[in-house]
């Protein structure tokens, strides 16, 4: 636990951003009968008969330091869905980073073994070195402050039925696109934070 907290005690250093990440299953539930909207004196009316479409799994990358989040919503959670969005990670959001600081659970795909059973040797290598992993404690998941945004997201947006993946990725999109327009970095807020000499 002191090693996560450690982390966090960070300064913000733009070279070595720390991110969180945690991931989510949502069910994809669709209506037998369709719900009836709220009227004058009635509140809208859902029918407890439903039509389950599956499961969909949302990889939620969290930069607590800048207010910066990414969902990523797949088919399923297997170690090359793990693979492809710390791949993602690397290339797509930080490519200029010496190094990512990552925070995650010690999920079974979590791990650095996943990138080699995605790509070949030299790329799971080219991409292991660029991050520093700190694995939250068994039973301190909690500490990840991704799994805080997922349980926001649930909260605010995924908390009623979502009957698919289409549907759900757009959802999620207009979640991600209000939060991080909403909460924007510390340094914005006037939060003192430097970067390491």
């Amino acid at each position: 636990m002191e090693d996560v907290l450690e982390v966090y005690q960070r300064p913000y250093d733009p070279r070595r951003p720390q991110v969180c990440f945690d991931e989510s299953s949502k069910q994809l539930v669709g209506e037998v009968t369709p719900s009836t909207l709220p009227q004058p004196g009635q509140p809208a009316r859902e029918d407890y008969e439903y039509v389950r479409n599956g499961t969909a799994n949302l990889f939620m990358l969290s930069e607590p330091l800048q207010g910066w989040r990414e969902v990523k919503v797949t088919d399923q959670r297997t170690k090359l869905d793990f693979a492809h969005v710390i791949r993602d990670l690397v290339d797509k959001h930080y490519p200029e980073a010496e190094s990512i600081v990552l925070v995650m659970d010690n999920l079974n795909t979590h791990k650095p073994a996943s990138l080699y059973e995605a790509f070949p040797p030299e790329e799971a290598r080219r991409l292991i070195s660029k991050l520093e992993i700190h694995y939250t404690p068994k039973h301190g998941s909690w500490l990840d402050m991704a799994e805080i945004e997922l349980g926001l997201l649930n909260r605010q947006c995924l908390n009623r039925r979502i009957p698919d993946q289409s549907t759900l990725k757009g959802e999620v999109a207009a979640w991600v696109s209000q939060r991080n327009a909403t909460y924007p970095n510390l340094r914005t807020l006037g939060v003192v934070v430097h970067a390491s000499p």
